[in-house]
């Protein structure tokens, strides 16, 4: 009689089991069949926990099962491994010891496992409760113990799956969790597993259909007739992506991470074999791959979606509308009339579109349109695009009073958009590492174009109503709706995008009949897209000499409207970090400033002083502040104060100091700004070398970042500085913030102490991983009276002072600062006193030391 084989001890169990992941966790590298490899993992760790059951000599009538991905043997390297602990009863005290103790070995293991331990009626029970705990039971599996007890759980859930209720809080979770992530697929961080378009998307629609009894794989789909074989195999390669590409930031992190961040985007993208190129980075490549995936899964989801619902919940034929030879509406949808509607009239392929904007109350287009269009892409070819009635069709599209926007982005979705404009198809999914945009190109576009919307759509008036009137009055509206397509389409080409979106712009006008001043605006918008905002932003706009010159570039009201227009869209469209009102309030100013000299008003800086000051004093005799106090304050103050402060501010600053002109006690005075979203911080001072530094670095010390800095020194040797400043939290109230900083900062300036080290911020994880190549660079003014000093690096906290401090120690006074942070990235001019640095050693030094203070 053979002897018992001998149980094997634990150490030996978890020795083996990490050899076994140790050797899959290597072919997980360079496999080509990721499901392959994820079976063989959830087979070893069945293998494991098989062992480890029997060791704990686990009572006969218990099983032990697999549930969610571990149920389907879709284990990722450092998945979760989701098992149910099977009771024929609720747990008696007798078993708790036991099972507990099973447990324990599967954690000394190494298993990271979630665990759950229920009879059937609690499985029962808990599924009818809580969707999560149902989804993971349809993918339930026995690992070992009892087939009785199994299979009469499984009969008992199958019984009480109610495959409708199912559909609908599914559909109710997908929502939700999409919303999480802005019903966008393109974060530049996406969720590989979460996001819309990614691997939960997939497995959502093989739930629904195994709980309906359609089928548990795509094959199984294409037999019932739900999908195509071709969108079988499209799904099925999208998701053969995804899963490696998960599987592999998993190898990458050593952990679990679902989430592709900057820090793995390139070590992720090596794995796939992407090598930099000159116009862009192996991340990129692969970011651009994952985007399309999840676009394709996004399309073919919906479409299957739409043909299980109709499935689960037959409807009567109901009314079907007519809207021409080729479309009908049916159920709230547009529907093709005929599957080769696109084959005999491929024109209606623009149509589709046309008619989703212009029948009131539709909900998109219909399962059997998307899938035509799906499968009319080799339809989509030169000869379509030159087609002159497509061309006809694709402007229509633009000048429509409603739609604009969700078609654009319904034709981006279902590729449409980038077979019709073929460079548009090329930067579809291309990131962009400028450290302040944080959508792919072609969002960004449709975000831009999204804005224009806005401002011409009276329900959105209220949010910014100055473009609102502007926009109300414009004449043909679509002519900025195509500039906003062209402003950013030659990205990543290599060179200036700027000039080559101005080729493509111009041969767009040419093919689709748009001459004359349109064409020629569209064109100037492309080349000049950035202009306006540079010009706001980085140049010292209380100066005629540049009012002047940018007139001369707009040349007419039309030109100057339609690019304000273009440049507060194109900002707002970046980011939501990158504008607030300090830039709207500085371009809304260039505009109303350049619109006067267009009109006939030519910079004059005597009458402009004149109705500074006459403004300034009717404010001050409603303060009722006395009538010639003013004087003592203004006799100490030149042109150049008067014509870079507005009136409002003017006032409110000799209110302050009429009474404190020859003060010894340095004086602050802070209020929330008037713009909104900041504080303005007033300084009245004896002037010193150091003392922008000191500012900056108490306002370094607190969390206030400065916007703008507006530096005056009187002929009495104060300085009057003006910062508008707002803080790193977001919902901080300035109003009671103001009095700390007036007191905080005047004792601070009273003290008279050394300037502190910078502090070292920690830079963002974008920063870290996409750095910029810090810049610094010095010139005269063009009339030698000033120096102008532009740098340009990653962001991070007491940067600002690090420059000044810089400035401080070479004696080298600032005149005014204009600071621009564009999301992870500043872009800082400063106006320098020019007195000594016509020296060019001097300018080398102050250069070299600049850059070694703002490098990371």
């Amino acid at each position: 009689m053979r002897a018992p084989a001998a149980l094997p001890d634990p150490i030996s169990l978890k020795a083996d089991y990490r050899l076994a992941k140790t050797e899959l966790l290597a072919r997980f590298k360079a496999a080509s069949n990721v499901d392959a490899v994820m079976r063989a993992l959830s087979r070893a760790t069945d293998d494991a926990l098989k062992r480890a059951w029997l060791t704990c000599e686990m009572p006969a009538s218990l099983a032990l099962v697999a549930v969610g991905g571990y149920g389907r043997g879709e284990l990722a390297p450092y998945s979760d491994i989701d098992i149910l602990v099977l009771l024929p009863e609720t747990l008696a005290p007798a078993l708790e010891a036991c099972i507990e103790r099973f447990i324990g070995m599967a954690w000394d293991l190494g298993l990271e496992i979630g665990s759950s331990v229920r009879s059937v009626g609690q499985c029962i029970e808990e599924a009818g409760n809580d969707i999560t705990v149902r989804t993971s039971l349809l993918e339930a599996r026995r690992i070992v113990g009892s087939t009785a007890l199994f299979e009469r759980f499984t009969l008992r859930f199958n019984d009480t799956l109610d495959a409708r209720a199912f559909f609908q809080a599914k559909m109710l979770e997908m929502r939700q969790r999409h919303a999480k992530f802005q019903d966008s697929p393109y974060s530049l961080e996406p969720n590989v597993k979460e996001s819309p378009g990614g691997l939960r998307d997939l497995q959502l629609i093989l739930w629904i259909a195994r709980a309906a009894g359609f089928g548990s794989s795509w094959r199984e789909l294409d037999e019932r007739g739900l999908i195509t074989a071709r969108e079988a195999r499209e799904l099925r390669r999208n998701e053969q992506f995804l899963k490696m590409l998960r599987a592999r930031l998993h190898g990458i992190a050593g952990r679990r991470q679902d989430v592709l961040v900057f820090d793995l985007q390139t070590a992720a993208a090596e794995s796939f074999g992407y090598e930099a190129t000159q116009t862009r980075r192996a991340s990129e490549q692969l970011m651009r791959r994952y985007y399309w995936a999840a676009k394709a899964v996004t399309q073919l989801t919906t479409i299957l979606i739409q043909n299980v619902e109709a499935q689960l919940f037959p409807r009567t034929s109901g009314i079907t509308r007519v809207l021409s030879e080729r479309f009908v509406e049916k159920q709230g949808m547009i529907e093709i009339a005929s599957d080769d509607v696109f084959e005999r009239t491929p024109s209606a392929i623009l149509e589709a579109f046309l008619l989703y904007e212009m029948t009131q109350g539709t909900k998109g287009l219909s399962a059997r349109t998307l899938r035509a269009l799906y499968n009319a892409r080799e339809i989509m070819d030169s000869r379509w695009r030159r087609d002159p009635e497509n061309r006809r069709l694709f402007m229509e599209i633009l000048k429509q009073p409603q739609g604009i926007t969700h078609a654009l982005r319904l034709m981006n979705q279902t590729s449409v958009l980038g077979r019709y404009l073929l460079n548009f198809r090329r930067i579809v999914g291309q990131m962009q590492h400028d450290l302040y945009h944080v959508y792919t190109v072609d969002q960004h576009i449709l975000m831009v174009l999204r804005n224009l919307r806005r401002f011409a759509l009276a329900e959105h008036a209220h949010e910014y109503p100055f473009c609102s009137q502007l926009m109300a009055n414009f004449e043909r509206q679509w002519v900025l709706y195509v500039a906003a397509l062209f402003h950013d389409i030659a990205k990543g080409r290599g060179g200036d995008h700027s000039t080559l979106g101005m080729a493509d712009a111009r041969r767009f006008c040419r093919e689709h009949g748009i001459g004359g001043d349109d064409a020629t605006l569209i064109v100037w918008l492309v080349q000049h897209h950035l202009t306006m905002s540079q010009v706001a932003q980085k140049q010292d706009t209380s100066d005629p000499a540049v009012i002047e010159q940018f007139a001369k570039l707009v040349d007419n009201e039309r030109q100057l409207t339609a690019l304000y227009l273009l440049t507060v869209a194109d900002i707002r469209g970046t980011s939501p970090k990158v504008w607030n009102t300090w830039k709207g309030k500085l371009l809304e100013d260039l505009y109303r400033t350049t619109l006067a000299v267009l009109g006939g008003a030519r910079p004059d800086e005597h009458s402009e002083l004149k109705t500074r000051q006459e403004e300034a004093l009717a404010l001050l005799r409603l303060e009722t502040v006395p009538e010639h106090a003013h004087r003592a304050l203004w006799e100490q103050l030149d042109v150049g104060y008067f014509l870079r402060h507005d009136a409002a501010d003017i006032a409110w600053q000799t209110r302050v100091l009429y009474r404190h002109v020859q003060t010894d006690t340095p004086i602050v005075r802070a209020r929330p700004s008037p713009i909104g979203e900041a504080l303005q911080v007033l300084v009245y001072v004896r002037d010193r070398s150091d003392l922008f530094a000191g500012i900056c670095a108490y306002f370094d010390r607190n969390g206030l970042s400065v916007l703008d800095a507006r530096i005056n020194t009187t002929r009495h040797g104060y300085a009057l500085d003006n910062f508008i400043v707002a803080h790193t939290e977001d919902d901080v109230q300035y109003r009671n913030i103001a009095n700390l900083v007036e007191q905080q900062l005047a004792a601070r300036l009273s003290a008279d102490a050394p300037l502190p080290e910078p502090s070292k911020g920690r830079l963002s994880r974008l920063s870290r991983t996409f750095p910029i190549t810090p810049r610094v660079d010095l010139r005269a003014d063009e009339r030698g009276q000033y120096y102008i000093l532009s740098v340009s690096a990653n962001d991070r906290p007491g940067l600002l002072y690090s420059i000044a401090r810089v400035l401080a120690v070479h004696r080298v006074g600032v005149h005014a600062a204009r600071i621009n942070t564009l999301g992870e990235r500043v872009e800082d001019v400063f106006l320098l006193d020019g007195r000594g640095l016509s020296d060019n050693r001097l300018q080398i030094q102050l250069e070299t030391e600049l850059l070694r203070a703002i490098a990371v």
